[in-house]
């Protein structure tokens, strides 16, 4: 049961073939097993797992009606709150935080009757790329546990590749989802800016931040996209394009790509700076986009050699601003009584950001400051503008998609790149671009490197194509057996 994606273990809950505790239990006894090798969960419910479990078995026994994610079991980042389970986002400056309400994402998880079975590692506030910054320790790649499993959504990606729950839902700043579904094969689907809310998202920056599933298929990613996305009148900043029921599943039935018109960006391929074997497997995966009957063209996006820089200003600016809240006194843990002692909230609550956390808060905070602000923080936002219309002269020019590598390398080792940042920023730099130009983006398996680890191709779109990227992820899926592979040795022992 621990192998099956969520909609084939939907399937076989509504139809009755097996139940949603069994199913529960056998995830809970895998995280029992391998996370303690892992590392990729933070907090496990069983009790509220098992209990939410029972209700579906129930209702199905009663002959109610259940939800899309009937006894699914889902893991969620640590930077969503959830009512009344700790929620960290990583750090120890929240450590003991039971937030009294549940985000946006998660309350509809719970409508589609998904099981929840816990809260998963991640960056500290989800600043790094390689899940080694969290205040509770790193976490590991299960197809190599001496290596790291990308960031910031390590956690989740690495949880739905060894098997601990069918899917998770990540955030994605600069590639925290897209990066860590490549380094563990999975896929991983960043929606448009927008297109999810972000209420009850712990925020790192507020304009690039953006809630999206991984999974172990590309239709499991359509189902999870379909229950959280939609308006909602708590987010400001979330669009009001409804998505239909089903309508991203059945766009996931294509099969051939006739009339699919595919960019491939020169700056991406053709500069250099990717490992030969991950150069390799995307052309290879071009080439099948290609024999499914897509069109493939050059296309050019000449600012994205300012990427890195623009995000780096802009993504540290706002985290600085929104980070200022955490003082010690305003969060902490939820203690005994109405409102709890709070000289016992602020001792127990009191710790100090990591050093990653740290250096972006003070390159954020000197870019803000007066005087600097027009050279860097302004500069930045007229980049990130140029960025977007780079993106809009491809698809107006006719494409429909983008494809290119996820990220220039394959997992790297643990410890290899913490003392040098440039390097660890630099495993975003096919990524970055996209949530800049606030585009969706998606990240699906198309091969392995010379060392056995896992290789993404990532597809880009316009503004709300999420079907027409989902369509072209199916048929690639559907063509190739790279989504079916799993980590060759078992973590317990690897």
């Amino acid at each position: 049961m621990t192998d099956l994606g969520a909609s084939d273990l939907a399937g076989r809950i509504r139809a009755r073939e097996v139940t949603a505790q069994a199913v529960t239990r056998a995830h809970l006894d895998r995280i029992a097993a391998l996370d303690s090798t892992l590392n990729s969960f933070i907090t496990v419910d069983a009790e509220g797992a098992l209990a939410s479990a029972r209700q579906v078995d129930q209702r199905l026994e009663r002959g109610e009606p259940v939800g899309p994610l009937c006894g699914v079991p889902v893991a969620l980042k640590d930077n969503l709150v959830t009512a009344g389970i700790e929620t960290t986002a990583g750090s120890r400056v929240l450590r003991g935080w039971r937030p009294p309400y549940d985000g946006t994402v998660v309350a509809r998880l719970r409508a589609a009757d998904a099981v929840l079975l816990g809260k998963l590692n991640m960056d500290e506030f989800a600043m790094g790329s390689s899940c080694e910054s969290s205040a509770h320790g790193p976490c590991r790649n299960p197809w190599d546990t001496g290596r790291v499993p990308g960031g910031s959504s390590g956690g989740a990606a690495a949880a739905v590749a060894a098997g601990l729950c069918a899917a998770a839902l990540g955030t994605d700043t600069g590639g925290s989802i897209r990066q860590p579904a490549s380094f563990c094969g999975v896929v991983g689907l960043k929606p448009t800016y927008g297109r999810v809310s972000r209420m009850g998202v712990i925020a790192f920056a507020s304009s690039l931040d953006q809630v999206g599933p991984l999974a172990r298929t590309v239709r499991d990613c359509a189902l999870l996209l379909e229950v959280i996305g939609g308006p909602d009148v708590k987010d400001s900043t979330c669009l009001p394009a409804p998505l239909q029921p089903g309508s991203l599943q059945q766009a996931c039935q294509r099969r051939e790509l006739k009339r699919l018109r595919v960019g491939i960006p020169r700056e991406y391929l053709d500069q250099g700076g990717l490992e030969p074997s991950v150069e390799r497997a995307v052309r290879e995966a071009i080439a099948t986009l290609a024999e499914l009957g897509a069109e493939v063209r050059d296309v050019s996006l000449p600012h994205t050699r300012y990427a890195i820089a623009a995000y780096y200003l802009i993504a540290t600016a706002e985290a600085s601003s929104n980070l200022a809240r955490y003082d010690g006194v305003r969060f902490g843990p939820t203690l005994p009584g109405a409102r709890g002692n709070l000289d016992q909230m602020y001792s127990a609550s009191r710790g100090e950001f990591g050093a990653e956390v740290k250096r972006r808060i003070m390159l954020g905070t000197f870019a803000l400051c007066a005087g600097y602000h027009d050279a860097y923080y302004g500069r930045a936002q007229r980049v990130r503008a140029l960025i977007q219309r780079d993106f809009q002269r491809v698809f107006d020019g006719g494409c429909d998609v983008i494809a290119c590598p996820t990220s220039p390398c394959s997992a790297f080792r643990l410890g290899q790149r913490l003392d040098d940042p440039l390097q660890m920023y630099l495993a975003d730099i096919f990524t970055i671009s996209c949530n800049l130009a606030g585009l969706p983006g998606l990240a699906l398996p198309c091969g392995l490197c010379d060392e056995g680890l896992p290789v993404g191709l990532q597809l880009l779109g316009p503004p709300l194509s999420e079907a027409t990227l989902l369509g072209a992820g199916a048929a690639y899926e559907h063509a190739t057996a790279w989504h079916t592979l799993r980590p060759p040795l078992d973590p317990v022992t690897s």
